[in-house]
């Protein structure tokens, strides 16, 4: 088990490093998006971690770049038994069962189980999926948003969820809300809490000047790292 775990950046990678009980250290990049570990000896000093990173970077950044050509190339979901589907940053094999039911996702031991109607086509499983991710979303949010108000001096007038394929949220400074991309749901939860921050900052400053900056740096000292492994970089 280990036994102290942190992140640390090495060139513009974000790396999550965990000490264990073991003699040599282990690098991994792990599919589908790219995430990138090190475990490493109780004893390691960090920056010999750095240095070992380090001088493994150019072969990250190929392992990262062949998986995000296999993401370009795989084809789409089709939401069917066997396939994996990731919550919170942990892969989750899905059940498809078809019937006559009540359509909609449960979560039991690390399957997915996915109930729809009989015949039920490849966009009509997507759509009830989505509306699964939504959900846990929506239960997700509001305590994270509560507690950022409170720190930042802040009010989220509103916020929605829905699929984007460029951005992982976005804010509106004038009405004073914020929109969140629900492929959210699939990775870690402190990277939604990064993201539910960025876009509350935005409620302060509208852009990415330094001001906006200094306000992450003091409210989210992480961002730099979490951004990073967001990005899949």
């Amino acid at each position: 088990m280990p036994t102290d775990c942190r992140t640390i950046t090495v060139g513009d990678v974000a790396i999550t490093v965990s000490r264990k009980r073991i003699k040599h250290a282990h690098l991994r990049v792990h599919p589908p998006d790219g995430r990138v570990t090190i475990s490493a000896p109780i004893s390691a000093r960090l920056r010999f971690i750095e240095a070992f990173a380090s001088s493994r970077l150019e072969w990250i950044r190929r392992q990262q770049e062949c998986l995000r050509e296999q993401a370009r190339k795989a084809p789409p979901r089709q939401f069917l038994t066997g396939e994996n589907h990731y919550v919170w940053g942990r892969p989750h094999a899905l059940s498809l069962v078809e019937g006559d039911g009540r359509q909609g996702v449960s979560l039991d031991e690390g399957q997915i189980s996915l109930f729809v109607q009989s015949g039920s086509d490849a966009r009509n499983r997507a759509r009830v999926m989505h509306a699964w991710h939504k959900s846990i979303l929506q239960k997700a949010l509001p305590p994270l948003i509560e507690k950022w108000e409170q720190r930042l001096n802040v009010r989220v007038a509103g916020y929605y969820l829905r699929r984007m394929t460029t951005r992982w949220g976005t804010c509106n400074h004038r009405t004073k809300q914020i929109r969140l991309n629900t492929e959210l749901v699939t990775k870690p939860i402190h990277l939604l809490e990064y993201v539910v921050v960025h876009e509350m900052v935005h409620l302060i400053v509208p852009n990415h000047g330094a001001r906006f900056v200094s306000l992450m740096t003091e409210h989210y000292p992480s961002w730099r790292e979490a951004r990073a492994e967001l990005n899949g970089r």
